[in-house]
């Protein structure tokens, strides 16, 4: 039996009842935290290179994740088949980098938009994948989801799809989305019952290396003195956050659910946004705007209640 298979049994046997709301729990927490990402990341940019920032909180995520490794007695010797986490770092280096440069062209809930994407995308790399098939209902909720996704990116104005009018921002996280939705099978194929901490360090560490090659440059440059406490205050949140424990509740998830419900929760990503960007003073979305987002929280709803 391929690991792919014991992987897949591993899911029908044990994501059932308690382990299966846990699951739910956690990429609902999942997506909570990564809205605050884009907020915070949205202002730190503006303050440091993106680049400077995604290493050191890469750094602080590997320190953290190897002392909490290691007070539980957890062992981070060299894992088998390392080229697993070379492939994920490398995706997930391509994501983060992409997102924090199109921040700086275009507003934290266009990027969300984007992001609701996933959830679409990564049921098709799932089938390439691991020939993981999609239902027909939860097929027609991505679909849905993502038509409210693509009116956020336009900006609710019809005007500007029909002329896709689409900001190089976008554009340039649609890759990193590209590669995250591929990230997410892939947590499933390569999984190899490592502990799970185990599993998100040496995913981290090689996250790290990929983006320390354009950022070395740059992090000599950081006057480190001057820096404003937002820079270190999005750091922490990014690393512990964002990072650090969005890997772990994406980790747990991945081997419980299918890839599509996994990031369906993505769909609330626009709607945490715009409450967020609004709390902390930076201005309501548009009412069209916020139609779209409730549009993508809908198709949450009816995605979480159909069967796997």
């Amino acid at each position: 039996m391929s690991n792919s298979e014991n992987i897949t049994g591993h899911y029908n046997l044990h994501a059932r009842g308690m382990e299966k709301l846990k699951a739910h729990l956690a990429v609902l927490l999942f997506a909570l935290l990564i809205s605050g990402a884009f907020s915070f990341g949205g202002v730190a940019t503006r303050m440091i290179d993106p680049f400077a920032l995604q290493a050191l909180r890469y750094a602080l995520t590997i320190l953290l994740i190897g002392l909490l490794c290691r007070k539980m007695g957890i062992s981070l010797a060299w894992p088998r088949e390392p080229w697993r986490f070379a492939v994920l770092g490398l995706l997930m280096a391509v994501y983060m980098m992409t997102m924090f440069v199109a921040l700086q062209f275009t507003k934290p809930v266009a990027t969300g938009a984007v992001f609701t994407l996933m959830p679409l995308l990564s049921a098709v790399f799932a089938w390439f994948l691991m020939r993981q098939h999609t239902r027909p209902g939860v097929l027609i909720s991505l679909l849905i989801a993502a038509a409210g996704a693509v009116w956020v990116i336009f900006r609710g104005d019809i005007n500007a799809l029909l002329a896709f009018d689409v900001g190089r921002g976008e554009m340039l996280y649609f890759v990193g989305v590209l590669c995250h939705a591929a990230y997410v099978p892939l947590l499933r194929l390569f999984n190899r019952k490592e502990a799970p901490l185990a599993f998100v360090f040496w995913t981290a560490v090689a996250t790290f290396l990929f983006i320390l090659l354009p950022a070395a440059p740059r992090l000599v440059e950081v006057d480190y003195n001057n820096l404003p406490p937002m820079v270190w205050i999005a750091v922490l949140y990014l690393s512990v956050f964002a990072t650090a424990v969005t890997f772990f509740l994406l980790q747990y998830a991945s081997v419980r659910l299918p890839a599509s419900k996994v990031l369906a929760y993505g769909y609330l990503t626009p709607t945490f946004i715009i409450v967020l960007e609004g709390l902390i003073g930076h201005g309501w979305a548009s009412a069209t705007v916020l139609l779209g987002a409730l549009v993508t929280a809908c198709g949450l709803v009816v995605l979480a209640l159909l069967p796997d």
